[in-house]
């Protein structure tokens, strides 16, 4: 009697620990870059969550310039970036079948057995635009007009009062403030300075010579911040100030943005239908996705508009198909997050073709 009763004391002890299901391991999947998009990436990694548990997706704000080299340097599954590679890191990419060596671009072909060449693909996310935003509670909530020549000025020194004869003309209705314009711009390499840079650039033949433009330049006055959240935090804190940031963080800290001149002699709002107008005509003209849509033609296409993309290559498995689903989820369903964090779902024909290309990129062979 006593051992048949051990024995199903035991078997019972035993199926306390064999019976239980084992807890699933959670897959790790890192990106970084842009900050342009953070707001938009962290709303979608928080839903992916509900449905794939197991994954786990980890997506820091450092900027393009530092998503762009982390991933080159294949310390990332993914990169961010609001602008495309530039060609020569376009290039063919070899990596190490134990996924150790670091990205090297390459111009000759290699036939070793260990090395694969894999090509890097741009998947646009979303459409936003670059806003110029400022601190000048005197205004409330009337609209500032800018140009291209004038912010081109500003930012070179030339203009260094809000009240300025030429700002001024520009708005006769308002009364600007006898006050020193203080400029905040981004200390790190990102897109969002390109984007703005590569605008002045097209407008001010002397902010190009003087400045140039890109990721990163040298700027002859104001004070650097890291990130549009390193911005946004300056720009909130000191009256007079002037800063380029992503719409998005200009929008939820309820900060007035100004309209800009188009290409078209147009003063233009960064808003939904004028972000459209940019991408629609860019669609029009046949232009890749990957095509910039600064100062594009339209009478409403907001002058600042563009796409952010991750970057993503071949990796191992079992990241590769838990990093492809999610970016597939991002182009499908996460596109209805978009406009509540204030940017622009991908038009029908570019998340096609984007969804086409990972596509293509899934089925080539490891």
């Amino acid at each position: 009697m006593m051992t048949r009763l051990f024995i199903a004391l035991f078997s019972s002890f035993l199926c306390l620990f064999s019976c239980v299901p084992k807890k699933e391991k959670t897959l790790l999947i890192n990106g970084a870059g842009a900050s342009f998009p953070y707001i938009l990436y962290s709303k979608w990694i928080m839903e992916y969550k509900k449905n794939q548990a197991s994954v786990r997706i980890n997506y820091q704000s450092i900027g393009s310039g530092g998503g762009i080299r982390q991933f080159m340097a294949g310390t990332l599954d993914f990169g961010g970036t609001d602008i495309p590679l530039f060609q020569e890191e376009q290039g063919l990419v070899a990596r190490s079948e134990s996924h150790k060596a670091s990205f090297k671009t390459k111009k000759v072909s290699s036939t070793k057995k260990e090395d694969f060449k894999k090509p890097i693909l741009h998947i646009p996310t979303a459409l936003g635009a670059v806003a110029i935003t400022y601190n000048l509670p005197s205004l409330e909530k009337k609209e500032l007009k800018l140009t291209g020549e004038l912010l081109a000025k500003i930012f070179r020194g030339e203009i260094e009062k809000w009240n300025d004869p030429q700002i001024q003309k520009l708005n006769r209705a308002l009364k600007l403030p006898d006050k020193k314009i203080t400029l905040i711009y981004r200390a790190d390499g990102s897109g969002t300075t390109s984007f703005f840079t590569e605008f002045l650039a097209l407008k001010s033949p002397e902010f190009l010579k003087e400045i140039g433009r890109g990721k990163s330049v040298s700027w002859p006055r104001g004070l650097g911040a890291k990130g549009n959240e390193g911005v946004m935090g300056l720009l909130n804190k000191m009256e007079g100030s002037l800063s380029y940031v992503g719409l998005s963080y200009a929008l939820s800290q309820k900060l007035p943005v100004a309209a800009i001149k188009n290409k078209a002699g147009f003063f233009v709002q960064p808003n939904s239908s004028s972000l459209q107008e940019a991408a629609l005509a860019a669609i029009k003209n046949n232009q890749a996705y990957t095509s910039s849509l600064i100062d594009i033609k339209g009478d409403k296409s907001y002058p600042l508009s563009g796409y952010t993309y991750f970057i993503v290559s071949q990796i191992e498995e079992p990241k590769q198909s838990a990093l492809f689903d999610f970016i597939e989820w991002t182009l499908k369903e996460g596109q209805k997050f978009s406009r509540d964090l204030h940017f622009i779902p991908l038009p029908s024909a570019i998340q096609e073709k984007a969804l086409q290309n990972l596509s293509q990129l899934k089925k080539s062979k490891v």
